[in-house]
């Protein structure tokens, strides 16, 4: 971001200096300085959408109040199937292991400094404490995603929601899973948009990993696609994007929205 910003000083003061020097070797040495400086300018603009559109989020909403959800999900594929798993708070509905990440005590201070305050949509208890789905002034998004993106003060991993969903229930077996390999795929970081159900703007972010079983876990999970469990499912691409509707079948299972982040 602070390239961006020394690129575009310079390309303007460059193509302003053009206008007022008369020495015609000058006014072209300029004009091509300012020139081959628009290269990198617009390269660090591509580079830089997503910070440059929530500084504008900064300006545009500096005084509402915008509620942020980040969470992190899970793509574990399967021979052609996801594994999807029943929510645990909306139990009628499957969806990807994974959940809202978790806030430090030296997280909680940044946040309270920045006027930050929890999010009562969904009731605080011993599940969701410390949650980071929060209400943050306007004016300080921009500074609330770079604290986010500086993982100082906030969960960093996915293994918790793993070891929570999957393996304390015993829905895989923990000796085969002592620990994970995953790789991190991306962050959707959503449009702001108004929320009905939370009746304020809100911001959406997801941190997609992808597990890597090894030989001896990749069969741990070949042996659950067999099981019948009623707390997981496995299905199609097809299926997620249908929300869960079969061509032909009646409805048997409902998959959650935000599983599509995992395709």
């Amino acid at each position: 971001m602070s390239r961006l910003i020394t690129y575009f000083v310079l390309a303007l003061v460059s193509g302003v200096a053009s206008f007022f020097i008369t020495n015609s070797t000058a006014v072209n040495m300029t004009a091509g300085l300012s020139m081959g400086l628009a290269v990198p300018v617009f390269e660090q603009i591509a580079q830089n959408r997503q910070k440059l559109r929530i500084l504008w989020y900064s300006f545009r909403y500096r005084n509402k109040s915008i509620r942020v959800s980040t969470s992190y999900l899970f793509k574990i594929y399967i021979d052609g199937k996801y594994l999807l798993i029943r929510g645990s708070r909306w139990r009628n509905q499957f969806q990807p292991v994974g959940g809202v990440h978790k806030v430090s005590p030296q997280g909680s201070g940044v946040l309270s400094a920045m006027g930050v305050t929890d999010d009562h949509l969904i009731p605080v208890d011993a599940a969701s404490y410390r949650d980071l789905r929060v209400r943050v002034p306007g004016k300080n998004i921009f500074e609330f995603f770079q604290w986010f993106d500086s993982r100082v003060g906030r969960e960093d991993s996915p293994w918790r929601e793993f070891q929570e969903e999957l393996l304390a229930p015993g829905i895989l077996p923990q000796d085969k899973f002592p620990h994970i390999m995953h790789n991190y795929l991306r962050r959707d970081v959503d449009n702001i948009r108004w929320s009905d159900w939370a009746q304020a703007f809100e911001i959406l972010v997801a941190d997609i990993y992808e597990l890597v079983p090894t030989p001896e876990q990749e069969q741990a999970l070949k042996d659950l696609t067999s099981a019948q469990n009623p707390e997981i499912v496995w299905v199609t691409a097809e299926q997620i994007q249908r929300r869960g509707i079969v061509p032909g079948q009646p409805p048997s299972i409902e998959i959650a929205a935000h599983s599509k982040r995992v395709l």
